[in-house]
């Protein structure tokens, strides 16, 4: 039986401003209210923080993957001051068009990064959600079994139209991470959404 309950996080977008393929830690802004918003779901909810991201940089030849661990170190240097840090880093360095499809397996919309958490942490993802700014986030979400939650930052005002076009559409669409925690807690405590 599955104890743990996690939130899954997309990186560029979600967490911190998208410059394009981040790859130098110098330049990580985190977004307004996420440490606050982390800090609440791991301190006061006891959920673990496991980012999910697809580093596609990497195969494009942009970045190193020793940058992508650079700027996921700074991430956690920066939530230090809230008290808070990320459980464990997931990233998909492939993509089709420069990697061989046993490369890309991991790359989301796939659920296998969040499989792979899943099974080392013993997570229980009926009780878990991801939270991202990409269809991509969404279909991974839904492939693993967990609920999902579109964030207006990053890319997410785009990807809210293009998933309506597809009748595809997320548990909850938050403003922000913030927004999102409250939606979480809500959920969690069975209280209606909306009421």
């Amino acid at each position: 039986m599955k104890s743990n309950k996690a939130i899954f996080l997309d990186r560029d977008g979600t967490l911190n401003e998208d410059p394009g393929y981040l790859g130098d830690p110098e330049q990580v802004i985190l977004l307004p209210t996420v440490g606050e918003a982390l800090s609440i779901l791991k301190n006061k909810y006891n959920f673990l923080l496991i980012v999910v991201s697809n580093q596609s940089g990497v195969a494009r030849g942009l970045i190193t993957e020793d940058d992508v661990k650079k700027v996921n170190s700074r991430i956690n240097e920066l939530l230090s001051s809230y008290n808070v840090r990320i459980d464990e880093f997931y990233y998909c360095t492939a993509h089709p068009e420069y990697s061989s499809a046993d490369e890309c397996v991991c790359r989301k919309p796939s659920p296998k990064m969040i499989l792979d958490a899943s099974e080392k942490f013993n997570i229980d993802l009926s009780k878990s959600y991801l939270i991202g700014d990409n269809i991509s986030d969404i279909e991974s979400a839904v492939n693993a079994g967990c609920k999902s939650i579109l964030v207006k930052t990053g890319y997410g005002v785009e990807t809210i139209s293009m998933l309506q076009k597809q009748n595809k559409f997320p548990s909850f669409v938050a403003e922000n991470l913030m927004d999102a925690v409250n939606f979480i807690i809500k959920d969690i405590s069975g209280e209606k959404i909306g009421a």
